[in-house]
């Protein structure tokens, strides 16, 4: 069966990262998000975290960002001091000031959008008048940064903490500070408002939460919550998630008041727990969804934020690691009701290190970063499945396999220098090995029999470690065991594949070689010597006795497995390459490398068929799917991009738009024989024929009306086609025998465009500079071309080859009578006076000629 090359792969999928940490907004109809990321804000899709725009910052970290109530502005302020208004549809700045001394921490924007407040850490409040941008209230009273404003939803009162443990209460008609509430003994971290605007919730990280009645500011309650909590939210019993909360306690034999405030809270432990205005908690997560980190890691990873999402779309939390997890009530199999993970999305990915395609279809991505889990991603919804947590370090490297029975294992390798092993099933880690003392680097399951995986360590030895008792549906707390260890190399190993038969493994060192070992004993067969540096990437070839390998010296190399000879050398990385991987059943294999490029290679002609530029750094990882071919890339900057092969797609497209210029040219043709110039031109210029569009103008030119006809079939014509029209025209004004109609043309495109309108055209000035010497030329050209013909039609009337016109004959008769009077005084002048009065007669006919040419020189020449 023939194989069909592919000739080139089509990005169709990029998970971005987008958040960054910080402030971030939810639209009013919770189809996007708002992030900060660094100096930009990203505008992200909330169904599969695709970025659908981004915002330019100032060059300084986004402190601050608010969405007007009918998400038609973004308000943000940066390290800058800078607030800038900004139209969503357009995504142009409308308007910027600078408001406060200090960065700007928090925002709020008033239900009616026409007041925004900022919170600085210059213990400053201010109110601006948004259409404006002039400051309309002015407060001072914090004695710490403000970390927390607020407007209350039905009254004109403002309120705002900061960690000075204090909340005010601004009175906006008043202008004035109109209660000081302390009860709070660390920074107030949160505060939210009943939906009937009677209760105002406060939390810190004095682990107390503090319920005042906002009618006297008298606190009612305080509840201890036995965590430094980073949020608080409110929602009301009638909405879609207090329904389903009252069944969950229905179902616990409990009861919800609806007159009672019923509020969330998230924390450092990473648990939600929804309360009522007594204190009682109404609902505990059993455990957490987030991972916490090593236990010699000081920094607990929990949630900064929870809010609910509007339309019933569930709860949504931020963690530290900036992840967006979304909650919702969810029957499971007893039918009992529960607060469920239904979606994760991962905001920041940090550097990609490895991938694995999951699943028969392949419809999973297992992804390793530079943190302790997997997260395993859902390539429909690019969101985060699952983590899989249990090492205690960075995992460096994984692969994956689906055995005979179904199951899908996922084998890893970290820093902690141990191998896990887990059932994608289950979710859970099925079995653990140790016995490297250096980190484990390299990791390859089997290819064939499916019973075991090797890996490869810095410590620079091979182990084989069996997969007895997980085939058979145990395995739960196994300890792995090893069939066989082998010192490999000298230096760190950063590669292993085994060979499709399962009897060869191949490693790739820093120490510039690949070793071909025999399996299970581990037997060395060849030694690959070449490379002139370290050795990223080994994999065996489909098909042939063949190994390929990618190194740091800039080459992928493919060698003889029988003799260890190097057969192809390939160049074309302009630094390390990091990975290689066969495709099309080994004539063809993908590459990619430090210099962030991925390159498309076929093997029988040495050739590069296609380069790809879709990173901004090194590309670490690249995934080939086994039944898709479909590919994953990833690296440095933090970007997962999916490519599929679009060979046959383009191949369709180009026989489509083929056909299409067929029956656009037999139209363009139909159009020319019924002389319908508007309808020809306007296909001549879509179907890009300058010389089809050259000879339709100079035809019109020849017509009496041909001012009309050019003028109607340019109307149409928006901006971007006059300037692609203007380059057609300084290239025809190039040629003298073009030019005519070049300049038939441009002065009729300078009739009809305004001048503000063409010097807003892009590149104008380059074409300008292409029109104007060689029209100045052409135009030397003909005056020369007038006053030679003046001339000749003197000399010819002269001679009397071409009669006069009617009212230059009397006036010559006339000039004749002179001549024959004065015909015996001019032969008794002396020669010399005869020469003079010549020389002057010769002068002033000269003179008449030059003034006639200018002035009947036509401007449309």
């Amino acid at each position: 069966m023939a194989v069909t090359l592919k000739k080139n792969f089509r990005c169709f999928s990029s998970l971005q990262q987008f958040y960054s940490g910080g402030p971030f907004a939810v639209s009013s109809d919770g189809t996007f998000f708002v992030c900060a990321c660094d100096e930009t804000v990203k505008i992200v899709d909330s169904s599969n975290a695709s970025i659908k725009s981004s915002i330019e910052g100032d060059s300084e970290p986004v402190t601050a960002l608010i969405l007007s109530p009918d998400d038609s502005f973004l308000f943000t302020a940066s390290h800058s001091r800078q607030i800038r208004v900004w139209e969503l549809n357009s995504l142009k700045c409308l308007r910027s000031w600078k408001g406060h001394e200090g960065p700007i921490m928090r925002m709020a924007c008033h239900a009616s959008g026409g007041l925004l407040a900022t919170a600085g850490a210059d213990k400053k409040v201010q109110v601006w008048d948004v259409d404006g941008g002039f400051c309309t209230h002015y407060f001072k009273g914090h004695k710490g940064v403000v970390t927390c404003i607020m407007f209350h939803p039905h009254r004109l009162i403002l309120f705002s903490a900061g960690d000075d443990s204090t909340v005010k209460v601004w009175d906006l008609s008043k202008k004035k500070c109109v209660k000081t509430l302390e009860k709070h003994q660390s920074t107030i971290t949160s505060i939210a408002v009943s939906e009937d605007g009677s209760t105002l919730l406060t939390a810190g990280r004095d682990k107390v939460i503090n319920i005042w009645n906002i009618e006297d500011y008298s606190c009612t309650i305080t509840v201890p919550a036995y965590e430094a909590l980073e949020s608080i939210c409110a929602f009301n019993a009638s909405s879609q998630f207090g329904v389903s909360l009252s069944s969950y306690l229905h179902e616990q034999g409990k009861s919800l008041k609806s007159s009672s405030c019923q509020f969330i809270t998230v924390g450092e432990r990473g648990i939600l727990r929804i309360w009522n205005s007594n204190g009682a908690i109404l609902y505990e997560q059993k455990h957490s969804d987030l991972i916490a980190s090593s236990d010699t890691d000081e920094v607990k990873r929990g949630f900064i934020s929870v809010m609910m999402l509007p339309s019933g779309q569930g709860l949504l939390c931020v963690t530290a690691d900036q992840q967006f997890l979304v909650y919702d009530w969810e029957k499971f199999n007893d039918n009992f009701l529960d607060l469920a993970l239904s979606k994760r999305l991962i905001g920041y990915n940090e550097e990609i290190v490895d991938m694995k395609f999951l699943g028969g279809e392949e419809q999973f991505l297992a992804v390793a970063t530079s943190v302790e889990q997997v997260r395993v991603y859902d390539l429909a919804s690019m969101s985060c499945s699952y983590v899989l947590s249990g090492h205690t370090d960075v995992v460096l490297c994984l692969d994956t396999c689906m055995l005979s029975s179904g199951k899908t294992l996922i084998a890893t390798g970290s820093k902690d220098n141990s191998v896990r092993l887990w059932d994608c099933d289950s979710r859970s880690c099925v079995g653990v090995g140790m016995g490297h003392v250096g980190a484990v680097g390299a990791i390859a399951f089997s290819k064939k029999s499916r019973n075991f995986f090797v890996s490869g360590s810095s410590d620079h030895t091979l182990k084989v470690w069996s997969l007895d008792g997980i085939s058979n549906g145990s395995g739960e707390g196994l300890t792995l065991k090893t069939k066989a260890v082998v010192a490999a190399h000298d230096k760190d190993i950063n590669s292993l594949a085994v060979s499709p038969n399962d009897s060869l493994v191949c490693s790739g060192s820093q120490d510039r070689t690949a070793c071909v070992w025999s399996l299970p004993d581990l037997v060395s067969v060849v030694v690959l010597r070449g490379h002139k540096r370290g050795i990223w990437s080994v994999e065996f070839s489909p098909v042939d006795q063949s190994i390929i390998t990618a190194s740091g010296d800039k080459t992928i190399k493919i060698w003889s497995i029988a003799d260890g000879s190097c057969q192809r050398t390939f160049e074309g990385h302009t630094s390390s390459v990091l990975r290689a991987s066969f495709v099309t059943r080994g004539t063809q294999f993908v590459s990619c490398g430090a210099d962030g490029l991925v390159k498309l290679w076929t093997v029988r002609t040495d050739e590069c068929v296609a380069t790809y530029d879709q990173h901004e750094d090194k590309v670490w990882s690249l995934a080939v799917g086994g039944q898709t071919e479909m590919l994953a890339t990833g690296g440095g900057d933090a970007v997962i991009n999916l490519w599929r092969d679009s060979t046959s797609e383009e191949k369709e497209e180009a026989f489509l738009k083929e056909e299409e210029n067929v029956l656009r040219g037999q139209d363009l043709e139909n159009a020319i024989l019924q002389a319908d110039y508007t309808r020809a031109i306007q296909l001549a210029f879509e179907l890009r024929r300058p010389h089809k569009l050259f000879e339709l103008f100079s035809e019109i030119s020849g017509k009496p009306s041909a001012d009309a006809l050019l003028e109607t079939a340019l109307l149409p014509f928006g901006k971007e086609e006059f300037r692609l029209l203007l380059e057609y025209v300084r290239d025809w004004n190039t040629k003298p025998k073009l030019c005519h109609v070049a300049q038939f043309v441009l002065y009729r495109i300078f009739s009809i465009l305004p001048p503000t309108d063409i010097a807003e055209m892009k590149g104008i000035g380059e074409l300008l500079e292409g029109l104007i010497p060689y029209s100045e030329r052409h135009f030397n050209r003909i005056d020369r071309l007038e006053r030679g013909a003046f001339l000749l039609d003197y000399t010819l009337s002269a001679m009397s080859v071409i009669e006069p016109e009617a009212p230059s004959l009397i006036k010559e008769d006339k000039v004749t009578e002179t001549v024959e009077n004065k015909s015996m005084e001019h032969e008794e002048m002396p020669t010399k006076k005869r020469k003079l009065q010549s020389s002057t007669r010769n002068e002033g006919r000269r003179t008449k000629v030059a003034y006639i040419s200018t002035t009947l020189l036509s401007p449309q020449a």
